[in-house]
Formats: structure tokens, sequence, C-alpha cells
């Protein structure tokens, strides 16, 4: 056993004495539709619902004279902090982007109570980490990363030992969503060559891919913060150094509404709640359908943290990804008759989801955004094709991101 496992297996027994492991269960309905044995650790199951606990703990057990700690978070490290600061009856100051969920805001402020004070500042991750670091060589205190610390990454690793003694072996194949790298080298780290890791990241947030590809960590141009618990723009220093001899090809990038999918299915299929980055690991699934036929297969569900404010544009993002859901910019004659024309072109599973006109009389056309659903996406190739016969012109922009921004 190496150095690196013995003290990730070192901060997993003292752990228990803070909070349980959290569950390794068997899915049965991904088991069955993949050909696997397919197995989902639970890290929406800990105490703050995320794995970020692990990396918390072990970094602040480590300081027992330190009486201020800084952080930085998108959330899920906020509130670990936040639990630990509680714990220890210390201080926490931590800085979180303006665009962090309110569920995530709220946790926080209930596991730290009075021993935290809250800084929402930046839009994006990256502006909130330079003014927590910032604000940390101003006031001082010991800043506390939520990725590139060396015993934050081996707290994280402790998750791979749960893993290891609850399955009984290591497993052929462990799925870890990626935001910094954290969680992701540790636990790589640990299993070394006896499991094969393959790295998830949002399209949005794809730092491990563009730094794999450059040789060097790179900060990307722009982040989509949907998946907020991996929108990270830049990979860490440290986690890097873990994780830079894997190939491009153990990184699998995913879509936002395509884990809107799964967040979903998982909700009305499994009853479990996951926040988009602890639905990666499970999507990324359907891109390995050969490679783990016959396997033994661990998907991390790093966290749950899901504030159900967001459930109706998680379920819009599924719909229009299936293809199940379409928006038009539809040119409609402005004459009596011609919606009723419109409409007896739709077919019976056509439902109209939204239907906005604006009239301008001194046109012979008006312009209609008009939102249709379908229990199938074979029925818009039958519905545009009687469109075109019919004559109308239309247009679909369902996948342009940026009309769609404005429009729908």
């Amino acid at each position: 056993m190496s150095d690196f496992q013995d003290k990730a297996r070192l901060a997993e027994v003292a752990m228990r004495e803070v909070f349980p492991q959290t569950p390794l269960q068997r899915n049965v309905h991904l088991s069955d539709r993949f050909g696997a044995d397919i197995w989902l650790k639970r890290e929406d199951l800990s105490p703050v619902r995320s794995y970020k606990l692990r990396g918390a703990f072990n970094a602040m057990r480590k300081l027992p004279e330190q009486k201020l700690f800084v952080c930085a978070s998108a959330g899920n490290h906020a509130q670990g902090v936040a639990f630990m600061c509680m714990h220890m009856g210390v201080k926490g100051v931590i800085f979180m982007p303006v665009t962090t969920p309110q569920q995530k805001i709220q946790k926080t402020r209930m596991f730290g109570g009075d021993h935290v004070e809250i800084h929402l500042v930046g839009d994006y991750f990256d502006v909130t980490l330079a003014k927590a670091q910032e604000w940390c060589k101003q006031e001082g205190g010991y800043f506390l990363s939520p990725f590139d610390d060396e015993d934050v990454i081996e707290g994280q690793a402790s998750v791979a030992v749960e893993i290891e003694d609850q399955l009984g072996k290591a497993p052929d194949m462990i799925l870890l969503p990626v935001g910094g790298g954290g969680m992701s080298s540790g636990v790589s780290t640990y299993f070394g060559q006896d499991t094969h890791a393959v790295f998830v990241e949002p399209a949005g947030g794809a730092c491990l891919k563009a730094a794999l590809a450059a040789g060097h960590p790179v900060t990307l141009p722009h982040v989509d913060t949907f998946v907020d618990g991996a929108a990270v723009g830049r990979i860490g220093e440290k986690t890097f150094a873990l994780l830079k001899d894997f190939p491009l090809s153990d990184v699998i990038v995913l879509h936002e509404d395509r884990i809107c999918s799964t967040m979903i299915e998982m909700l009305n299929v499994e009853g479990i709640v996951l926040e988009p980055a602890g639905a990666l690991s499970v999507e990324a699934l359907g891109e390995l359908q050969t490679e783990i036929r016959g396997k033994t297969v661990v998907c991390v569900t790093s966290g749950g943290n899901f504030d159900f404010e967001r459930l109706p544009e998680v379920k819009e993002r599924a719909l229009r990804y299936s293809g199940v859901k379409k928006y038009l910019i539809l040119r409609l004659p402005q004459r009596p008759g011609a919606l009723r024309d419109f409409l007896e072109i739709l077919g019976p599973d056509d439902d109209i989801a939204r239907f906005e006109y604006l009239k301008k009389s001194a046109r012979n056309f008006g312009s209609v955004l008009i939102g249709i659903e379908s229990k199938h996406s074979d029925s818009f190739v039958r519905l545009f094709a009687r469109l075109d016969e019919a004559g109308f012109a239309y247009r679909d922009i369902t996948n342009d991101d940026t009309l769609a921004q404005f429009l729908v």
C-alpha cells in the first residue's frame, strides 16, 4: 500500500468520529439497461449532501490551533467548511458567486450558524476565488482551497477507501465528475492501475480536457454555470499533477441539457435527487455501453444540493435535448383562418406549450413564437414535412442558444 493510500485510510477512519460512511448501492435499473454490475456511491447522502465535507474535514483537523478559515465555493465546499466550523467551534469566512443557487447559500448558513459569514462576490467561481484569496491575504486566516490542497485531495480520496471496503474489491471502472479535480485526482490516485478511471465534465466547464490537451492547466475563456458543482474555469495545479498522465480518451464531456435528462430520470424512476454535477457520472454510462458490459462499475453521485425552484428549467432543458419539445418562429399570414390552417396541420400527439403572436397591422405576415411538445421526437419530422407542403415559412430555434436565451 502506498503512502497516499495510507493517508487516505487514516483520514477515512478519523471521519467516523464526525459522520458515517455514505452508502454504496447497486442500481438494478441501470445494471439491467447496460448489462453491467453498476453501483452508485451516494455522496448526495452525506450530512451536507456532497463529498466536499471530506476534504474540509481532513484539512481542518490537521490545523487544531487555527481559529479562522477562509474559502471560496460554488456551494458544496462552502457547506463542508461551514459544517466543520460549527463542529470545531472556529470562525469561517466564505465567499460564494452571486449566481450560487439560494438553496446552497441557505444551507451554508444553516450548517455554520454564527460561526460563518458569507460574502457573495462575482458571477463566476474564478472571480470569487480571487476575491477570497485577496481578502485572506489582507485580513489573515487560513485559506482552504476547495480542491487544490494536498490535505483536501487526501480527504476526498476517502471516497475510494469506502468503495473498496463496501464492494470488497476495487471496481473495474469508476466514473468521476470533475470540477477543480479534488475528488477525481484523489480517487484515481488511490485506485491506481487497479481501476479504470473515467472523468466526466460539463461542456461549459471542461477544464480537465483543456489542460490535458495543452499539457498544463489553462483558463477557459467562458464557463457555463448551470452545472454549478463542476463549473470551474481552470483545473488545480496540484490536482492536475495527479491527472496529467491520463489520456484524453478517458475524459467524457457532456452537454448541460443532456445532464438534465438524467436528473429527471433519476428523480422519477429512482426517487434520487441529484444536482447537475451529481448526475454527470450516471449520464456518462451511455457513452461507455460497449466498454462496461459485464463489468463492475461505480458511478460517484457527487452531490444532491438541488434547488427545486430550478426544476422547471431542468425539465425544459431535458425535453428539448430529448427532441420531444421544439420552439419555432412561424411566419403566419395576416388573414382570417390562417391560424386554423396551421392548427389543422398538427398531429394527434402534438401539443402547443407556448404561443406568442405579435400582430403588426402594416405587414402581410406576423411572427409567432410557438413551443410544441410531442410524445415522440419522430413526430417533428412529419410535422415539418406537412408545414413545408402547406407552404408555411418557419425556423426551428430550439438549439439556437442566442435566440432561445432571449425568446424562450
